[in-house]
């Protein structure tokens, strides 16, 4: 008996010693919502990343707190997508000390980046991969195409790697994981929007360009350039005339952004009223929030585009 009992024992003590211990100084901070989803599954059962920018707030027009500070002069790592959609991030990277390694979603090799685009139209060809017109500097928006999604893990995984090689292993088999199941994302949202894909509309402001070129849909405009800057009166009267004569089905508000406005531009139009949250403003943050954030815009879309029953 005792040497049945011997060899368990010595099996439960092999187990414990190949655990990996968390490394209690190791801590990785992330601005956004649909980023951190995507980090906090690559170390789920290493650590758990703190999320920046928490709750209804967006990315456009958060300001630190003395909280956030505090936690990011700490940090180890600092995941950010872009100062161009995160403003409060361009100051920050320069005050942090030199011992917070600052990593870039944008700088992630092979990520396909798309140009920003301008005016309050966008022609149909452009929507569909043709000639667009720049403002300059890059849509920062990436991670709404599961490719890049796919791209960003995997930089994410290289980049937590070097910096806690102890866990590597854990990163890579998480990541492992984590594009199977973007592929099997993006085979499902192709077959759920395709039915959609002709249907025009319009957005509030242009975040969803690269959603809406990896399943071919047919935005046509946005009624602002960017949430800070509120549209002219010439903008709101060249989207009316589009509107009709476009034959656009829906409009799309944001959760912290224009649902009034949205409804004055298609006001007598006959079009209908929508919701987007790119951001994931209204979702609750952890691992899951990044398949949950595509679902939803897919369904939302549906809902507003399809022909009435």
């Amino acid at each position: 008996m005792r040497r049945p009992l011997l060899a368990m024992l010595t099996m439960v003590v092999l187990a414990v010693a190949m655990v990996v211990p968390v490394r209690a100084d190791f801590t990785v901070v992330v601005t956004n919502k649909p980023v951190h989803a995507l980090v906090a599954t690559v170390m789920y059962g290493v650590a758990e990343p703190r999320l920046l920018v928490k709750g209804s707030s967006s990315p456009h027009t958060y300001a630190l707190l003395p909280s956030d500070a505090a936690a990011l002069n700490e940090a180890s790592l600092f995941f950010l997508v872009s100062p161009v959609i995160e403003p409060f991030t361009l100051k920050l990277m320069a005050s942090l000390p030199k011992s917070v390694q600052v990593v870039s979603i944008m700088d992630a090799p092979s990520l396909k980046l798309l140009p920003r685009r301008r005016g309050p139209i966008f022609d149909r060809l452009a929507a569909h991969g043709g000639n667009v017109d720049l403002t300059g500097g890059v849509d920062g928006h990436a991670w709404l195409d599961p490719a890049n999604a796919n791209v960003i893990v995997a930089y994410i995984v290289w980049v937590l790697s070097r910096s806690d090689p102890v866990h590597a292993g854990i990163y890579q088999s998480n990541a492992k994981s984590l594009h199977a199941r973007l592929e099997a994302l993006a085979i499902e949202l192709d077959s759920e929007l395709r039915p959609i894909s002709h249907r025009p509309y319009i957005v509030f402001h242009d975040a969803m360009q690269y959603f809406e070129r990896r399943f071919g849909l047919s935005a046509i405009g946005s009624i602002s350039i960017s949430p800070e800057i509120p549209p002219s009166a010439k903008r709101l009267i060249e989207l009316r005339s589009k509107i009709r004569t476009s034959g656009a089905v829906c409009a799309f508000a944001e959760p912290q952004f224009g649902v009034a406005l949205v409804n004055t531009v298609v006001e007598d139009t006959g079009v209908r009223v929508g919701a987007l949250d790119p951001e994931a403003i209204n979702l609750a943050p952890g691992p899951n929030l990044y398949f949950t954030l595509m679902h939803t815009l897919a369904a939302e879309l549906t809902r507003c585009l399809a022909n009435p029953t």
